[in-house]
């Protein structure tokens, strides 16, 4: 491409120029789609670059004022003198089409960023020194920078924006209610948080064992096989074939000590599971379970996921063993786990899905017993300012056994024909009301429910809510 003329206008760029200098308000239209780099020509660069100056201060744009300013910038002379800006204002066409002008200057711009890229990556592509998911990444953000740059970004009219929220409550009010976000798969946590809302960062925190996994494990199940939403799952912990196993487990409604034994199955048994097996078949779940992923890595394969599968939902199992981009050491977990929350909502907002991360909680809430609070979030000050929504999940059994010795019960508990009371706690909620809502936990199956009377003899379970954040 080194004998290839970039694409350029420099008509259009004298033109828009020009234009400006006739009608100073001109700029007023162009300032948010063309920039100092958008031109060709370097005479021109220099020349618009001090007209925003001007225009900033709020002096007027003609002759006299940007000669000036030029030549206190000690530019004047190699745009080609005051007589070169004076050729300006006469070679506009016309004033009023300033606006024009710009567009076409910015496309012309945007070609050559895209052969800038290019070579970019082409150049990346021997970087067989550097890291390939790092490579990868840079490769990816520079087309997608091109992309969203900000001369393609617009602001929204209200009048837009209104109608668009008017539509979407007439369709809610036609289909008798409904949910605006994606839909969690239990009636109460969507009642109350109306779905997960696209571009939230959704914190679901516990203590170990406590079910946080098989509920974010739930909620992605639950999405992709009955509202067909694509989930991506980023899995830290735990292989694909243990969370796989554990779907199957849910779905199936089948213990999940049978499944990894393969002892006890009963007939009905392999009839659900091979009913089970159909419908995860066809469960749009995508499962990412490198163990040591950075913000960086999830970033760029949720970014292919959602270009690739219309991603919906992303699924974060769990905050803490997250790895940070780079060699940059740093002062405390505290500022490590900062960027990686920060870059998390980034995710969210960037892709425009709901990102659900897992999260554990500092030994406080065991000391102190109850509740889990805020406070209780390792590293609670960045990942509370992050955050959306924060759930919490609270089991009253675990606080009676906690200080009970396994060998009590053979080293597991039994809870085949059992299931155990579970309080989802809604901590915070930036745009909604905070409360609890009561699940049940069939442990053996690794699956939750919404309650229902017949569910604990006929007690009433209700959510509670808290209006107000």
């Amino acid at each position: 491409m080194a004998d290839r003329v970039p694409p350029q206008d420099l008509d259009a760029e004298r033109a828009l120029l020009g234009a400006i200098m006739l009608n100073q308000n001109a700029i007023y239209d162009v300032a948010d789609t063309v920039f100092p780099d958008s031109f060709y020509a370097s005479k021109h660069r220099t020349i618009f670059d001090a007209m925003v100056a001007l225009y900033g201060k709020g002096e007027p744009i003609d002759l006299v004022t940007l000669s000036a300013k030029l030549k206190e910038k000690k530019s004047l002379d190699s745009i080609g003198g005051a007589s070169y800006i004076s050729e300006l204002a006469s070679a506009a066409p016309s004033h009023t089409n300033a606006a024009f002008y710009a567009q076409v200057v910015q496309a012309k711009a945007t070609l050559r960023s895209l052969i800038s890229a290019a070579e970019h990556i082409g150049n990346l592509g021997f970087s067989e020194d550097r890291d390939i998911a790092q490579v990868m990444e840079e490769a990816q953000a520079r087309v997608f920078g091109i992309t969203n740059s900000a001369s393609l970004r617009k602001f929204i009219s209200m009048k837009e924006s209104i109608k668009e929220t008017w539509e979407r409550l007439e369709k809610l009010q036609n289909e008798g209610g409904g949910l605006r976000g994606v839909p969690s798969g239990f009636r109460q946590i969507d009642n109350m948080l109306g779905g997960l809302q696209r571009s939230d960062l959704i914190i679901l925190a516990a203590r170990p064992s406590m079910g946080k996994t098989s509920l974010a494990l739930d909620i992605a199940r639950r999405a992709a096989t009955i509202h067909k939403v694509s989930v991506g799952v980023f899995s830290l912990e735990m292989s694909s074939g243990q969370l796989t196993e554990r779907m199957l487990s849910a779905q199936a409604n089948v213990d999940a000590w049978k499944l990894r034994t393969g002892k006890r199955l009963t007939e009905q048994d392999y009839h659900n599971i091979q009913n089970a097996i159909a419908s995860l078949d066809e469960a749009p779940i995508y499962i990412d379970d490198q163990s040591s992923s950075s913000v960086l890595q999830m970033r760029s394969t949720a970014r292919r996921l959602k270009n690739e599968r219309d991603l919906g939902l992303i699924v974060i199992d769990y905050l803490q063993l997250i790895t940070t981009s780079g060699t940059k050491n740093y002062d405390s977990m505290v500022a490590q786990v900062t960027e990686i929350s920060r870059a998390l909502k980034g995710m969210a907002r960037e892709l425009d899905v709901p990102v659900l991360a897992l999260s554990q909680l500092s030994r406080a809430v065991e000391q102190r017993g109850g509740k889990p609070r805020l406070s209780d979030l390792r590293e609670s000050g960045s990942i509370e300012q992050d955050a959306d929504v924060v759930l919490f999940i609270h089991r009253e059994d675990k606080d009676k056994r906690y200080q009970e010795s396994e060998s009590n019960n053979n080293g597991f508990d039994d809870f085949s024909n059992a299931s155990i009371p579970v309080e989802v706690i809604v901590a915070k909620h930036r745009n909604g009301p905070v409360g609890s809502v009561n699940l049940q936990f069939w442990q053996n199956q690794t699956r939750f429910d919404d309650v229902t009377n017949e569910n604990f003899g006929g007690a009433e379970f209700q959510s509670t809510v808290v209006e107000g954040v």
